[in-house]
């Protein structure tokens, strides 16, 4: 029988997981994007148009397998079952760049959009040989990018990178070094992209 420590901590790592999922976190990073560029508040309507493409429809595509069997569950458990689904992504987040170019998008919201096709195409890529934590990424790229536009006073954001990759690890969906992979890559190297293509685009 678990003892009540056990439940708690188990019961935690449920929450950090499905709070913190990548679809929530990256919906929020698109919303705030327009931020740093004028007309914000007016402007979060292009965040929101992103985020439609980038994860809620996305997500709703994926519910729809699930719920069809063909795919195992919401943060897709299977390591097979990854590059498809994430390719059927990397489609709608394409579609969404052409929307939100066409709508004249704030260049902040566009290289927003590029950073997480960069981490789409990573993920996939890697998917078929190794299940590099997308949680993990999308935490770590998301609380970075926040800093880095933000300011220094958003550091106790990164508090949330290892929480979340905890998470992951108690609940068995990654080892530890599928965690730490996914923080460097979100962390550095879309966090990294989204840096130098702020300064030439935006």
């Amino acid at each position: 029988m678990d003892s009540p420590a056990l439940r708690t901590k188990n019961r935690t790592a449920v929450w950090l997981t499905e709070i913190f999922q990548p679809p929530v976190v990256v919906t929020l990073q698109l919303l705030i994007s327009p931020l740093i560029e004028a007309g914000f508040p007016g402007t979060v309507v292009y965040g929101a148009l992103a985020a439609l493409f980038v994860c809620v429809l996305p997500l709703f595509l994926l519910l729809a397998l699930v719920r069809l069997g063909k795919v195992t569950d919401h943060h897709v458990s299977n390591r097979k079952q990854r590059a498809p689904v994430l390719l059927m992504a990397l489609a709608s987040v394409l579609a969404g760049l052409l929307v939100l170019e066409s709508a004249a998008a704030p260049r902040s919201v566009m290289v927003m959009v590029l950073a997480v096709v960069a981490g789409i195409l990573v993920l996939a890529a890697v998917s078929p040989f190794w299940k590099m934590s997308g949680h993990a990424a999308a935490i770590s790229s998301s609380a970075a990018i926040s800093v880095l536009m933000l300011g220094p006073a958003w550091l106790p954001l990164l508090i949330l990178i290892p929480a979340v990759g905890w998470s992951r690890v108690v609940l068995r969906a990654h080892t530890t070094g599928q965690v730490i992979a996914g923080s460097l890559f979100g962390g550095l190297v879309m966090a990294g992209l989204w840096w130098l293509l702020r300064g030439w685009l935006v």
